[in-house]
């Protein structure tokens, strides 16, 4: 791909990811003329709505899996587990507004293909964590993600995230060193 078509694309999706955050209803010609580019230059790169989402879909996932190593970076490895999965459950709660959109064979596919980078940035996170004793060691990184998965089940108000913060130390209290 040349550089300025790759650069559009970039830009493509950046102003769609915007506009399906806030509305999973968001048009092409929308997304084409806040992008500032012609619907052909959009549909070139994303001949369909569902293309254009599962694109987005995967670019996100490949930025939450490879800002693991950035949160250890930034965070002791404990913090940096909470931050993580503090991220994914808002990731996947800004997803799920797009409901019948991500029901469709070809985004199942695209999410399906999604998992094993995800449940390997968690492996990631839980080796780092019992690296310095705050997990204990030769925890299932599927079963944590299983067991994370509560968090994008809690509204985003206020209390919900308070009580999610609350249910989120207990389960760290299990997965801790005996």
């Amino acid at each position: 791909m040349r550089a300025d078509a790759a650069k559009n694309r970039e830009h493509i999706l950046a102003v769609a990811r915007d506009a399906l955050r806030e509305s999973g209803d968001a048009s092409l010609i929308g997304i084409a003329r806040r992008a500032g580019v012609g619907p052909g230059t959009l549909y070139r790169h994303f001949p369909t709505r569902e293309a254009l989402i599962a694109a987005v879909y995967k670019d996100d996932v490949e930025r939450l899996v490879h800002s693991v190593p950035q949160v250890l970076a930034e965070h002791a490895p404990l913090d940096a587990f909470r931050v993580w999965f503090r991220t994914l459950a808002d990731f996947v709660k800004l997803k799920r507004g797009l409901g019948e959109a991500l029901r469709s064979p070809v985004l199942q596919e695209v999410i399906s293909s999604t998992y094993a980078p995800v449940v390997s940035a968690v492996g990631e996170l839980l080796a780092a964590c019992a690296a310095d004793g705050s997990m204990r060691e030769c925890l299932n990184p599927e079963d944590v993600l299983l067991m994370m998965s509560f968090m994008t089940r809690v509204e985003s108000t206020p209390a919900a995230a308070a009580q999610a913060d609350r249910a989120m130390e207990l389960a760290i209290y299990g997965l801790r060193q005996p």
